[in-house]
């Protein structure tokens, strides 16, 4: 017998422990990418609901073959040419990187009459590998894209550096913590979502403020390799 179920059972123990916790609340989106539909089903039949995939084609294959009412969230580097068949499998979309990525989602968005929640992607480390915004250029590109009319801003998206233990980590959390706090002053308004954690970390992100965490090892085990 798989250990799938009980390991997400041991994951949503652990989301509500540090919920509780940290007074605070948190949903538990499940990172299926590798992982063949009929692994998926496993959890699926646990009965989750939210899944995060980084990869359009695994996407494609594995949305129809699982049952219509799960929630699917694109989680991976997002080109502007694959937007137009990104949207409507993926009605959230955590890795907006850029002002340009989110102009594109906003006007195909209008065109197929969509839409979709967006977490703006945060480079807090200022790491040459990783895309996303730095907090300066955030600054500056808030105004723009609040006046875009066909996506809801949901709030913040970041991977911290690497670190020895997840509490090393709490540092990089709560910086986006702060900074999503002063993007709703200047939006006027609450941004409702904070996507921060992964397997290694997601208790401390929850203690932090992350309202959605981002856990597939914990739960599948090591990614299978691509092909």
């Amino acid at each position: 017998m798989s250990d799938i179920p009980r390991n997400l059972e041991i994951v949503k123990e652990r989301v509500a422990s540090a919920v509780a916790c940290s007074g605070r609340s948190a949903e538990l989106l499940v990172v299926s990418k590798t992982w063949p539909a009929e692994v998926v089903r496993e959890v699926v039949d646990a009965g989750q609901v939210l899944f995060g995939e980084n990869r359009l084609q695994e996407g494609e294959e594995k949305i129809p073959a699982l049952p219509s009412g799960l929630e699917w969230h694109f989680i991976g580097g997002l080109q502007r040419n694959k937007v137009r068949k990104v949207l409507p499998l993926f009605p959230v979309i955590h890795s907006v990187s850029s002002t340009k990525l989110a102009e594109a989602i906003d006007r195909v968005a209008g065109e197929l009459s969509l839409k979709p929640k967006i977490f703006l992607e945060v480079n807090i480390g200022a790491e040459e590998s990783k895309h996303g915004y730095s907090p300066d250029a955030l600054r500056e590109e808030v105004d723009t894209i609040l006046a875009l009319e066909n996506v809801s801003w949901q709030g913040l998206m970041c991977i911290p550096p690497r670190v020895d233990t997840a509490d090393e980590a709490r540092p990089w959390f709560a910086q986006v913590r702060e900074l999503q706090e002063e993007m709703e002053k200047r939006a006027g308004r609450t941004l409702p979502g904070l996507s921060m954690g992964m397997s290694g970390d997601f208790e401390v992100a929850i203690e932090e403020g992350s309202t959605i965490v981002r856990v597939g090892s914990a739960i599948f085990g090591p990614r299978l390799q691509r092909l």
